[in-house]
């Protein structure tokens, strides 16, 4: 098999070509994409942190200045949203984003929602019980983070089916040469989602709550403020970025750990491995498979030069496999203490609510493990399409 992240084998089964690619060509050319593909964890991890490179280059030049060809005339109404948000910029414009939105959504603001988290996961879980299981999933992995950001950001509870497809749909632009209907799909959620969030902020902004959404709408820093696009940028970064993976970490760590028996049976038996195996399943099958980069400035990697104006993949799949930092990386460890791996990325684009993805996924996985003790697959789930963002499409459980 060769790198075809089209393909449904590879996507279900990518790490025997990383190992390949690792050992023999750790920094490739893709034509059908046109990137570099960069597949060992210190290549990955340096790019991650090095300013040479960016999210974005329109901080530095225009497209055409670039070789890029201009945006589509339709995607306008998605890339004003995505790009006030701070994933998609760079500093200084990032600097100042991450400081104002840091100072709304704090690490105490995270662990005052840790019983509230861990109430939730548990309601979830009853009524999974008491159903005799169903799709983990659609019951399960996906309504907390959405009920846990809906609740953080001040949605209102009968409008948060809304949320979902909204992330679902916005995401679908990352995949790596989306479809024309996927990006039209992708450009119609996010004007849905800022036209809604404008009118919530507004709101807010005239008569505050104790949400992120009012934080947020008031937040200063010497006088800085968040701009009513920022605001909305963020949010939706907030839900796209503390949704999706959490989702598939579940999703594919529960796979994971029923292809692992032994590893189940340790986790089942010993509770307080519940923070070190939630990482493991970060680093054992990743969520985000590749996180991809601009070259601002030439660089040099493993021996390859790489040009200004070109985009590197970041195999973070990969990344998280590699035995040069990892002991025996293929081997599943619910008790590995020793775990850099990189699925929450690194450097200044290092994932703002990782805290927040962890306690989800600690409580999540620990309500399980403590109400369903056998619980068993049905049946062997399937991949979705994804291979950027990579989950599964279902996974049929009995308790």
């Amino acid at each position: 098999m060769r790198f075809d992240p089209w393909s449904p084998e590879f996507v279900a089964h990518p790490y025997d070509v990383y190992d390949e690619l690792r050992r023999e060509r750790p920094v490739s050319f893709f034509e059908p994409t046109g990137q570099w593909l960069v597949a060992r964890h210190a290549d990955v991890n340096a790019l991650l942190r090095d300013r040479r490179l960016g999210r974005s280059y329109l901080h530095v030049a225009s497209h055409r200045e670039f070789g890029r060809p201009d945006d589509p005339e339709f995607q306008d109404p998605f890339w004003r949203v995505i790009r006030a948000g701070m994933l998609d910029v760079e500093p200084p414009v990032h600097t100042r984003l991450r400081r104002l939105v840091s100072k709304a959504f704090t690490p105490r603001m995270v662990q005052a929602l840790r019983p509230k988290v861990a109430r939730m996961a548990e309601e979830l879980v009853d009524v999974f019980v008491e159903h005799g299981g169903g799709d983990l999933i659609a019951e399960v992995a996906e309504p907390l983070p959405v009920t846990v950001i809906a609740e953080m950001l001040g949605v209102p509870e009968a409008d948060r089916h809304l949320l979902r497809p909204w992330s679902a749909d916005i995401c679908g632009m990352y995949e790596l040469q989306p479809s024309i209907e996927a990006q039209r799909t992708a450009v119609r959620a996010a004007e849905e989602f800022s036209a809604y969030l404008v009118e919530l902020a507004r709101a807010r902004r005239a008569d505050p709550g104790d949400d992120l959404i009012s934080a947020l709408a008031l937040v200063t820093d010497e006088g800085d403020t968040l701009t009513e696009e920022e605001l909305v940028g963020t949010c939706v970064l907030l839900l796209n970025a503390g949704h999706e993976a959490t989702v598939n970490v579940t999703g594919n760590g529960w796979w994971s750990l029923f292809r692992n028996p032994a590893e189940l049976d340790r986790l089942r038996a010993d509770h307080t491995l519940l923070p070190t195996a939630v990482e493991e399943l970060m680093r054992w099958d990743t969520p985000l498979q590749m996180f991809e980069r601009w070259v601002l400035e030439d660089v040099s990697v493993g021996g390859i030069d790489i040009p200004r104006g070109t985009e590197v993949a970041l195999l973070f799949g990969s990344a998280n496999r590699d035995p040069e930092v990892f002991a025996d990386p293929g081997r599943l460890d619910v008790g590995r203490a020793d775990n850099p791996h990189i699925s929450f990325g690194a450097g200044i684009h290092f994932c703002l609510g990782a805290p927040l993805a962890r306690v989800e996924l600690v409580e999540s996985f620990g309500a399980l493990l403590r109400k369903a003790p056998k619980m068993e697959l049905v049946n062997e789930p399937t991949w979705g399409p994804g291979y950027v963002i990579r989950g599964l499409e279902s996974l049929q459980i009995r308790v």
